[in-house]
């Protein structure tokens, strides 16, 4: 079984492991085990152990579950499943999900591929398979886990915000990851349409006018009222929180609705594409 490795150059990250693997630890040494008779209790090697103790590895869920039943620890073990829960992945991605978090509206625009909130996960391991140089199969199921997760804004408990996705028709065509792993993601969209929070509206090719030939790029508004605008194209990764740049990003993304079709429009619209898939 793959571990998940730590980011050394994560602080966040950093602070998380070290109360963790200071309290497995203690509980090891109290019960009189050694790395390598704790290591075979739990059924996992010795150098694993010792890499967890020492922050270079997070521990996986089993791990710490199979941790406290074997230190009696009565559950103390298992509730640091919840301080790693968010650690093992990469900061860029716990920073986009707190940001969504306090987000009253999403807003999306996309011409390259789905956002990755609307995303299956065949069609986003196709994407991050896609990438050159390829990423390692653990950073590749890394990846594809934390953007799942980031999903589950859709069934937060508490107020969801408002979605706007507006995706160019191209998305919708390009084949990534083959016509079956198209077909489910365009069922996928038709189901998201469908939500009474979303709308989903499609760029046709067609249009004469397109003002989002920049890029992609996302707007989340904030519950203080502040607007944060995110754009990544190849290397750079970009918060934009100048409140000059957010109006632009704000009056493009209007334009940009504007110019696609209408949500029931774009509805029947990815109907017919699966229809022809």
């Amino acid at each position: 079984m793959g571990e998940w490795e730590a980011g050394l150059d994560d602080e966040e990250a950093g602070a998380v492991m070290r109360t963790v693997t200071r309290q497995l630890k203690l509980w090891r040494e109290a019960a009189g085990l050694t790395q390598a008779e704790f290591g075979a209790a739990i059924k996992y090697g010795e150098e694993t152990v010792s890499c967890v103790e020492r922050g270079r590895r997070i521990p996986r869920p089993e791990y710490l579950d199979a941790a406290d039943e074997v230190l009696g620890a009565g559950g103390k073990i298992a509730a640091l499943k919840q301080d790693v829960a968010e650690v093992r992945y990469p900061k860029k991605v716990r920073d986009v999900k707190r940001l969504e978090a306090e987000a009253v509206e999403i807003c999306s625009y996309n011409n390259c591929v789905i956002d990755g909130l609307l995303q299956t996960e065949a069609y986003a391991r196709a994407v991050f398979g896609s990438r050159r140089p390829q990423f390692v199969e653990e950073e590749l199921e890394q990846r594809v886990a934390a953007r799942l997760d980031r999903q589950e804004i859709f069934c937060a408990p508490k107020a969801r915000p408002l979605f706007s996705f507006v995706l160019c028709e191209a998305t919708l065509r390009r084949l990534i990851g083959g016509k079956m792993v198209m077909r489910h993601q365009l069922e996928r969209l038709s189901e998201v349409a469908k939500l009474r929070n979303v709308d989903l509206q499609v760029l046709p090719l067609s249009r004469e006018e397109n003002s989002g030939l920049g890029g992609p790029f996302r707007l989340l508004k904030l519950k203080d009222g502040a607007a944060v605008g995110l754009s990544e194209i190849q290397l750079t990764n970009r918060v934009i929180t100048d409140p000059k740049e957010t109006t632009v990003l704000d009056m493009r993304y209007g334009i940009i609705r504007a110019q696609a079709l209408t949500p029931r429009e774009s509805l029947a619209f990815i109907e017919k594409v699966l229809g022809e898939s």
